[in-house]
């Protein structure tokens, strides 16, 4: 009964834990809840914040091996046919049962210092742990960011759609009249008509990239997705001053003792030094202590001449005995294993080293990619903006010329989808700078948002 109990209870626990991450926020979602949901919700950092619980008992039992280990017990038994009775030192054939009661205590005094490197290792590697979990969540947030950006950026694109079909649908209307009245030609309407259904299908294309981009950002943040769901658009202005930070080497220097990758990667360089240590502590002579004391009972010992057993307290008070040891142990030869173990750990700490240099390595390509895309980005969306506006002034001056007859269907698609490709093209620049900004901004420690 006890044991369906406490399966109950683990099943209800489980059940309020998946409900909790599997519940789906109400209303639309701003940048600061998506990451802080994505966060909560990630398994691969529960997964590593489960390791590191590990990693602190693994340091909670090498600071434990500095003291010294106790133990107590007792055991009983019988014996029969002919034994040697263990209070008058006798051989005797009948049964004799016996009570026997120790304890034992034994200490390091010294082990080649492998304790205290065996601790510091431990400690290194919780820091590298703490370290890679704050850069589990850099990388969410990251994620998030761009998750986030990319539905923003495909709901201004189904704008930029929506817009366009109704321009086409108002200019078909008026066309319907013409070619009515006989001032344009049939041809006309047919080609705007092929250009309505064109312009219905870019909505739908649309609105199906905005739907995929939402379902991407559910998905990252580990929640149901639905209909309903939906994002806050933040305000933000694109600055000219955005790429003022410095140069990519000068944004680097800043972000190298800044990023929890970098820091991590050095800890276990630390962890692998202790490891080395620990390697050569085994050529080394150690030295134990140990304390035991012993006494026992048994049910056939009797008071000399009488048939009287002699009592439990009183044979326990006589049979007490205790010793004490020194262990002094010196590695002569040891089958290569002491040799091996410091190989093998001098390779760990190259490789350590190593890592440092890749992550480096990786964190500096990232900012150069980052800066050189975000200056992309940004002349790009400069000369998208000059673009856009030409087009514009092209398209209205394109649309009234139609409407007067001066110009067939044909250029004035033309002039239409024209301006539709710059809208789209200043929104890409746009975002992806944003995006590139953001990340530059979070290589030089600082919070991220988009307000």
């Amino acid at each position: 009964m006890k044991k369906l109990f406490i399966l109950l209870l683990f099943g209800t626990i489980t059940w309020q834990q998946v409900q909790a991450q599997t519940e789906v926020p109400s209303g639309p979602l701003d940048l600061a809840t998506c990451v802080s949901i994505a966060i909560e919700n990630n398994l691969t950092l529960k997964r590593s914040e489960l390791n590191q619980l590990v990693t602190e008992a693994n340091l909670l039992e090498s600071q434990g091996r500095r003291l010294p280990s106790l133990t107590t017990g007792a055991s009983s038994g019988f014996r029969w046919g002919r034994s040697i009775n263990p209070v008058t030192n006798l051989f005797e054939t009948r049964r004799i049962g016996n009570v026997n009661l120790f304890g034992n205590t034994g200490a390091p005094i010294f082990q080649g210092m492998r304790i205290n490197n065996s601790i510091g290792q431990a400690k290194s590697d919780l820091k590298s742990g703490e370290y890679t979990l704050e850069a589990t969540r850099n990388d969410i947030t990251l994620n998030v960011i761009n998750l986030f950006i990319d539905v923003v950026f495909n709901r201004e694109q189904v704008k930029i759609a929506e817009n366009q079909l109704n321009t086409t649908k108002e200019q078909l209307g008026r066309t319907q009249q013409l070619v009515d009245a006989g001032s344009l030609p049939y041809s006309d309407l047919l080609d705007l008509q092929s250009q309505n259904a064109t312009n219905q299908l870019n909505v739908i294309n649309a609105k199906n990239g905005l739907r995929l981009a939402k379902l991407a950002l559910a998905q990252a943040l580990q929640i149901p997705f639905t209909e309903n769901f939906d994002v806050i658009e933040p305000v933000y202005e694109v600055s000219k001053e955005a790429l003022a930070a410095g140069t990519p080497a000068e944004i680097f220097e800043v972000s190298v003792a800044l990023m929890p990758q970098i820091k991590a990667a050095e800890a276990n360089v630390k962890s692998a030094e202790y490891g080395v240590k620990i390697a050569k502590g085994g050529f080394l002579p150690t030295l134990d202590a140990g304390v035991s004391a012993f006494s026992n009972y048994v049910d056939q010992a009797f008071v000399r001449g009488t048939t009287e057993i002699i009592p439990f307290k009183t044979q326990v008070d006589n049979n007490f005995s205790q010793s004490g040891t020194l262990n002094f142990s010196i590695p002569l030869f040891t089958r290569f294993s002491n040799k091996s173990n410091l190989q093998r750990a001098r390779v760990q700490q190259q490789l350590a080293e190593v890592s440092v240099s890749e992550a480096k390595n990786r964190l500096r390509q990232d900012i150069e990619t980052a800066y050189n895309s975000a200056l992309s980005s940004e002349l790009s969306y400069q000369a998208s903006l000059v673009r856009v506006k030409s087009l514009e002034e092209t398209f209205r001056i394109a649309q009234q010329r139609f409407n007067l007859g001066a110009i067939n269907s044909v250029d004035f698609q033309v002039a239409q989808n024209n301006l539709f490709n710059a809208q789209a093209d200043l929104l890409n620049a746009k975002y992806t700078y944003i995006f590139r900004i953001k990340v530059l901004d979070f290589y030089l420690g600082n919070p991220i948002n988009l307000n």
